[in-house]
């Protein structure tokens, strides 16, 4: 870790009860968050975009909006956000077909032509430069709708912003998803 984490003890005390939350659902606090919280203010603004984008009334699947938070940390290689959007793919899609298919995801049929898109939609985005074409987004169009587009991408945009400073300071997986590590 490149360098150390807020200490919950010495948060402003409305910033704790999140930690308190989180340890009950993870079995420990997570460092992303913990890093974020360094700055309570974009702690705050980066949460409130998490909990937006991951609503339960957003119009985007759970298990997509998994499967592509799963595809831009492999992109980004943050091993932190691999660990925490394995465990929550393998749960919303109810096994593990789709995170031990994801690096042949263009050729097999373990996903669904929608998911087929957004995972192209994923991929040009999270590239340098993001080489989308008129093509990719004429095939978005007809598969999705534009609060889906709009969401989707704003996602896609997140996420990688999330991976990167994961990356970035070297912020390692907290054992999350047992699963082995070539499926993730």
């Amino acid at each position: 870790m490149l360098i150390k984490p807020a200490d919950p003890a010495r948060l402003p005390i409305w910033l704790r009860w999140f930690f308190i939350r989180q340890e009950r659902t993870y079995g420990q606090m997570l460092q992303p968050a913990l890093m974020w919280a360094r700055k309570p203010s974009l702690f705050v603004l980066f949460a409130s975009t998490w909990a937006t984008l991951s609503r339960k009334k957003s119009p985007l699947a759970p298990s997509l909006r998994a499967l592509v938070q799963v595809y831009v940390a492999r992109l980004n290689w943050c091993e932190f956000c691999v660990d925490l959007n394995s465990l929550t793919l393998i749960q919303q899609a109810g096994g593990e077909d789709k995170l031990t298919e994801l690096d042949n995801w263009q050729t097999s049929d373990s996903f669904t032509t929608n998911e087929k898109v957004a995972l192209a939609w994923t991929k040009a985005m999270s590239e340098t430069g993001c080489p989308v074409t008129p093509e990719l987004r004429a095939e978005l169009k007809e598969h999705f709708s534009d609060q889906q587009i709009m969401e989707l991408t704003a996602l896609i945009s997140f996420q990688n912003m999330s991976a990167r400073f994961n990356a970035a300071l070297d912020l390692p997986a907290q054992g999350l998803c047992e699963m082995p590590k070539k499926a993730r």
